[in-house]
This record gives C-alpha cells, structure tokens and sequence, in this order.
C-alpha cells in the first residue's frame, strides 16, 4: 500500500473537486462541461445567481485561497470587484470561454502554490485568516463540489 503524504493527498481533493474523475459523481468543471449560452445565463429569479456568475464566483476564491497561501497581495485579481460579478456582460460564447479558462487558470496557480507547501506550512494560518492552511486549502475543495452541485440544480430547474 503506498503512503501518501498530506500534500498529496490535498492536491488530488483539488483535483478530483476541480476537474479529475471522483466518486462523489459530478465535479466543478463537469458541471460547466457543453451548456449553452441559454443555460448559463437563466436565472431562478431576478435577485439570484445564475451558472455564469456562480463559475466566476469559484474563479474569485481560488484566487483569493492562493493569495493567501504564497501572501500575494490584495487588488491582483484579473476582475474588478469581489465575490460574485454580474455576468453577461456581453452574452458571448467568447466571454464565457474566457471565463472559463480564467477558472481553469485559477485552479492550475493554486494547485501549483498548494504544491510548493510544506507538511509544516499547513498548521500556519494565512495572514487576514481564522484558519489554518489545511482548512484553507480542504475548504476551497468543498466548496467546488457544493457549486458543482448548485450549478446541476440550476440545471435541473431549467428543465
């Protein structure tokens, strides 16, 4: 049996949350995989978030995760603002294939940054945090998976 070390082991709850096949059925990117420009843009009602702005929403945290992780600082976010972003805002495949590769780019940088950890690191807490690293780093994985499954929800309201 091979012995995994806790890096390792928070690297693939990253990777199977994001993207890599898991057990707990459908992850992150799955859920964003082959919708239309129609699907991500509904809305249950007027004052709720709608698939595009719930993807942006996972983009933002990773980025703030892995700031907080290497002590980058505030305001280098690629978006103006903070948390959830009104989206469209030009209802184009182009827009939200940008959006998407900017997810698909805040996965890859913190995954690389959880990489460059040390087992000793995940104890520390991050400045501005309440949590450690390991809680840090867990948490941003679970919440993949409670958007993924808000997004099939979505989904399946629209039907």
């Amino acid at each position: 049996m091979k012995n995994y070390d806790s890096i390792t082991i928070l690297v693939q709850q990253l990777e199977e949350s994001y993207h890599k096949k898991s057990w707990h059925g459908t992850n992150l990117r799955g859920s964003i995989r082959g919708l239309s420009l129609e699907q991500i843009c509904w809305r249950p009602s007027t004052k709720r978030h709608n698939i595009w702005e719930v993807t942006v929403h996972c983009a933002y945290w990773k980025y703030i995760v892995r700031r907080r992780l290497t002590g980058e600082k505030h305001g280098s976010f690629l978006l103006k603002g903070s948390n959830f972003f009104i989206r469209p805002i030009e209802k184009s495949e182009l827009a939200w294939k940008n959006d998407v590769r900017l997810l698909d780019e805040m996965h890859y940088l913190l995954v690389e940054a959880v990489k460059k950890l040390s087992s000793s690191d995940l104890n520390k807490n991050p400045k501005e945090s309440k949590f450690t690293n390991l809680q840090t780093i867990s948490g941003i994985a679970m919440h993949d998976v409670y958007h993924a499954g808000q997004i099939q929800l979505l989904k399946r309201m629209q039907k």
